[in-house]
């Protein structure tokens, strides 16, 4: 199997399961036209995540990781009418480009972007009483990824769900000596996750027109 053969077949599913949209083909032009790094999840993942969030009902979302708007639209997306997502972005050049990409999809009242380091934003979001998210879905740095996942914790009920992307790295994840922060950083998530009792876990490898790697998925099972 071939980076080329992952990526027909990743066409061929999204022809055949995920009709043209504007909003979101707009969402990945302002990518190019911004210059800002093409790592949006793909079509078919930005489906499965609005089904996930679908599936668990969600009514508030917490998104980490922002970038041009893309996966934040899927999820919101799936939102009932009175439903909310608040979506994390450190750049604020990406929160500005994803601002205006939701406004486009008309998911203005649905969806706030908070510009600004999430460590940083996280506690004020405890703070200000914005928890209990249904659903959290950590898209952002790979080296704070134990902090996220640890608030996530924080920020979620019993029967919530953590989705965490990116975690199987090109398989370099069971590289122990690897120096590459984010490979530790998705370890040392692994470690946490592995000896966590609050939380029923696993992880799947993916292949697809954005190679080789892997998500996790943890349903809150107690306080």
């Amino acid at each position: 199997m071939t980076q080329t053969q992952w990526t027909a077949v990743d066409d061929y599913i999204t022809d055949l399961l995920v009709p043209p949209d504007p909003a979101l083909e707009a969402v990945l032009q302002s990518t190019i036209d911004a210059d800002l790094p093409k790592i949006n999840v793909a079509p078919n993942q930005g489906k499965f995540l609005h089904i996930l969030a679908q599936i668990q009902g969600a009514r508030r979302i917490l998104e980490l990781g922002t970038l041009a708007g893309y996966s934040t639209i899927w999820l919101a997306r799936s939102l009932p009418a009175d439903g909310k997502l608040i979506t994390l972005e450190a750049n604020a050049k990406h929160a500005e480009v994803a601002q205006e990409n939701i406004d486009r999809a008309g998911l203005t009242s649905v969806v706030e972007i908070r510009v600004g380091e999430a460590l940083k934003t996280l506690p004020k979001l405890a703070t200000e009483g914005q928890a209990p998210f249904d659903l959290v879905f950590i898209d952002a740095d790979k080296a704070n990824i134990p902090q996220y996942f640890q608030w996530a914790l924080k920020l979620t009920q019993p029967g919530s769900v953590i989705i965490v992307d990116n975690v199987v790295r090109n398989g370099a994840v069971i590289d122990a000596n690897s120096t590459d922060e984010n490979i530790q950083g998705v370890r040392q998530f692994n470690t946490l996750l592995a000896a966590e009792p609050r939380v029923k876990a696993t992880t799947i490898q993916t292949v697809g027109s954005k190679g080789y790697d892997g998500l996790a998925i943890a349903r809150v099972i107690s306080d």
